[in-house]
């Protein structure tokens, strides 16, 4: 919440209706504060259904009541445009059928985690990396980078329909990094706070004990550097 900028609050003040799709009751009563007629997207999730249909509904919605001539708000944890297939494809829409829509830039988790975890991406290279994506396609990775996997979580769902995953999932996720790093690389797991009193998860581990580990939605996998023994 208090990563919120400005002028994202005064777009939430001054709509008609706000769509919000939060990560905590906390924040989305927060946002009803600032305006009461909210419409909670989360509501359209549900477990085994395709995730792809859920963001389908969500921008009906959306643009249910851009037709209707409102001013509308869509109010997104992190940054709108970061993992986050639902707020581009709905101003995309909005634009393509002649109306105005534009995203405002919000602080995302990787904000976060280059704060979190005294990361600059300028010294060593850093690459992101959706994990399912990683684990199903070939990707190049250079090892002298930092590598960065996101949504851990659901590790292994390719039909987008899981809210988690199992230690089968992870175990392959590990079984694919060590043709890279050795079973006693340090890895990071991290989930950035989302609430002001509450501290960021920084859980170092080795990579042998991957599959082993608790994770969520927020978590991320960090890869440090494999440096050169001298």
């Amino acid at each position: 919440m208090v990563h919120m900028t400005p002028i994202s609050k005064q777009q939430i003040e001054q709509a008609d209706i706000v769509f919000i799709a939060v990560a905590s009751s906390l924040m989305g009563s927060w946002i009803k504060e600032l305006n009461p007629n909210t419409h909670d997207l989360g509501q359209y999730y549900q477990s085994g259904k395709s995730r792809l249909e859920t963001y389908k509904e969500m921008i009906a919605a959306i643009m249910h009541e851009v037709r209707a001539g409102k001013n509308v708000c869509a109010a997104f944890y992190g940054h709108p445009g970061v993992f986050a297939l639902a707020p581009h494809r709905v101003i995309e829409t909005a634009k393509r059928e002649g109306f105005e829509a534009h995203m405002e830039p919000g602080i995302s988790a990787e904000d976060c985690l280059y704060a979190d975890l005294a990361i600059d991406p300028g010294r060593f290279g850093c690459q992101h990396y959706e994990t399912t994506q990683y684990m199903v396609h070939n990707k190049n990775i250079e090892p002298s980078a930092y590598l960065v996997l996101w949504q851990i979580g659901i590790a292994g769902d390719q039909e987008l329909t899981e809210f988690e995953t199992t230690e089968e999932k992870l175990g392959l996720l590990k079984k694919k990094l060590n043709a890279i790093y050795p079973e006693d690389h340090e890895v990071i797991l991290y989930e950035s706070s989302t609430l002001l009193l509450k501290e960021s998860r920084i859980e170092k581990i080795q990579l042998q004990q991957l599959a082993n580990v608790e994770t969520s939605l927020e978590t991320t996998l960090v890869i440090p550097p494999l440096r050169k023994k001298s």
